[in-house]
This record gives structure tokens, sequence and C-alpha cells, in this order.
């Protein structure tokens, strides 16, 4: 690296980007790499705090940020990713559409336990919005060596991508609402608005509501219709406690459905049943669903729209994060919940 008094370098090409801060109003590059220096440009470099001018001479064993950031976003991007220039050193992640970030967490770690090397990203199972930042990766110094970046392009040619985005599927579903209450209209339903509300968030279709009285077979029978009608899931509010006259999960088991889970570590949602008929997804929400904002629901939903078969494993997992601490203004899901 050649080091150059600002004065001396009009005419000399910048063999990086140079970044300039005005506190609260602008932050970002000045000048970017390959910028011929003009007289002009002297002042402004002066103000930057800038009195030289630092000119990079790169052997074979070397490479630039720019280039390191371009072909480490490239290595660890999936499909559902698209990639933006470098700028400043950087490459961010952004969402192609709406859908479920996938992060290979052990991947990810291996990655930055190379020296040098720098990659972010949003948790794994995070619902993203298209053109949402996902991630972003650089390299910490201006110039590493060459064989670090093919160390991580090498750990990378696996099956999976270390980050991807799978898309929510356009879902046809039904909802049962249980409980005598509701279905002698002795109170007002809630919980109808509450699934249509998450439906539409996700781009799902509600095809038809049905209620049930505390009655297995009638509780069955109804989830088995909206499977007739061609919905391609089915969810259930209501009679999922331990109380003898709440008897969802046994209408649900007489559906013939593969029970997962009747129980989760998480709250709210403890009651919560996920079960199987065939390829198609059954969901039992406990009352909370009515009253919480964000509950387990919000934590399966996701990954249900985004294809994939819920397992026991899954539902374990949720433990480690899976307090919601019921904050007065709920930003989920950029906060802790459901994120193991």
């Amino acid at each position: 690296m050649k080091k150059v008094r600002v004065e001396d370098s009009i005419g000399m090409v910048l063999g990086h980007d140079m970044t300039k801060i005005i506190p609260g109003d602008f932050k970002g590059a000045a000048f970017k790499k390959g910028h011929i220096i003009t007289e002009a440009d002297i002042g402004i470099l002066k103000s930057m705090g800038k009195d030289h001018i630092f000119l990079l001479e790169l052997n074979e064993s070397q490479i630039h940020e720019n280039e390191a950031a371009v072909r480490l976003a490239n290595a660890a991007a999936g499909a559902g990713i698209e990639l933006t220039e470098p700028a400043e050193g950087k490459v961010s992640f952004k969402a192609k559409y709406d859908g479920l970030l996938k992060v290979r967490k052990e991947l990810l770690y291996e990655i930055n336990s190379i020296e040098h090397i720098s990659m972010a990203s949003l948790q794994d199972n995070t619902p993203v919005k298209a053109g949402q930042l996902v991630a972003g990766t650089r390299i910490i110094p201006l110039v590493t060596e060459r064989y670090k970046i093919e160390e991580v392009e090498k750990s990378c040619k696996g099956e999976e991508p270390v980050l991807q985005v799978k898309p929510f599927r356009k879902m046809k579903l039904g909802v049962v609402i249980t409980g005598n209450e509701v279905f002698y209209g002795r109170i007002e339903d809630k919980f109808a608005p509450v699934f249509k509300k998450k439906m539409e968030e996700y781009g799902a279709e509600l095809i038809d509501i049905k209620f049930a009285p505390d009655d297995a077979e009638k509780i069955k029978e109804a989830i088995l219709e909206h499977f007739e009608n061609g919905a391609d899931g089915v969810i259930t509010g209501g009679g999922m406690s331990v109380d003898p006259d709440d008897v969802t999960p046994e209408g649900i088991k007489l559906t013939g459905a593969e029970v997962i889970s009747y129980g989760a570590p998480v709250l709210p949602g403890a009651m919560f049943m996920i079960a199987y008929y065939g390829d198609k997804p059954i969901m039992g929400l406990p009352a909370c669903g009515m009253y919480h904002k964000t509950t387990i629901f919000d934590l399966i939903f996701p990954r249900v729209l985004a294809g994939e078969r819920i397992k026991r494993r899954d539902i374990a997992a949720l433990g480690y994060g899976g307090l919601c601490t019921q904050c007065k203004v709920c930003t989920y899901p950029a906060c802790h919940f459901g994120k193991a």
C-alpha cells in the first residue's frame, strides 16, 4: 500500500470506496473505487479528514474488499435472494419475494469463524417481504488473503445454501370454530376475524368457516368437510385446554390424522396441536389466539405456508426464545420470540 499526500494525488485512481459521514444526515461513499482524483476533490477529501491517499498494489494471493464481498455473497445466496452491487466493501442480500427466510446457522457460524470474514443475517424462520434486507457480507480489512474466500466458497458447496427465501404458497384454508357457547349463539365468536386477518397478511385464502359444538364427532365431520371441499389445510379455534368438555384434540384425532404434537414449549400457545391428514396440516389453536396479537400460530403458520412439514423436534426447539414478553407495542417478527 502506497501513501500519497492528497495534494499530490490528482490524476490517481482510488483503489477503494471512501466513506463520508455527516452525523444525522449522511453516511455513504463520497468517492467510489476507480474514481480519478481531480483538483476539485482535494478540499472534500480534507474535510473528510483525509490528508493522504493510499494506493493499493495487490499480489496474486490477495483480494480486494469489493471482489471478496461479491464472491462471499454469491457463495452464500440461494433461491429467493437477490444481491446488491458492492458498496464500501459490502454486498447486501434482499428477498426477491414474500416468504420465509431460512438460514443454516451452523454453516454461518463456520464462515464467521474464518479470520476477516463477516456475514450477518436475520434469524432463521423469519417471515420477510419482497425487497427486505435479510443479510450482508464483507471482509473486515481492505484486503485479505484469497484462500480465505476460497475456503468459504468450498464450505458453501452443499445441498442447501447458507441463506434462502422459501416463497409462501397460495393455500386454501378452512376454519372450524368449536365450543357450545359460540355454536348455540350464547357469545359472539372472536376467533374467525383473527384467522381471517392473519391469512390475508400472508396471502392465504379462507374458503369457509364452520362452527361445531363441544362434540368430537361433529368437530371431526367439520374438519373432513373442509378437506372434501378442497382445503389445503384446516385451522381450529378453541376447545384445546385440559377441561373435560374441551374435545377439539379428540375431534382432530378422530379424522385419522397423524398427530405430531399436542402441546408446545411456547407462551402464549402451550396447548397448540399440529397434525397431518395425509400431507394436509391441521392446526389446533388454543384460546390465546383471540387475546394475544402474537402466539405460537405466528411461529408455525409461516412455515406451513412455506411448504415445510412440521416435526416434533421443530416444536421442541421453540422453547428457547418461546416466551413472548407481550410488549405494549408488538414488533414481531423483529424480536426474539420464536427465534431459537
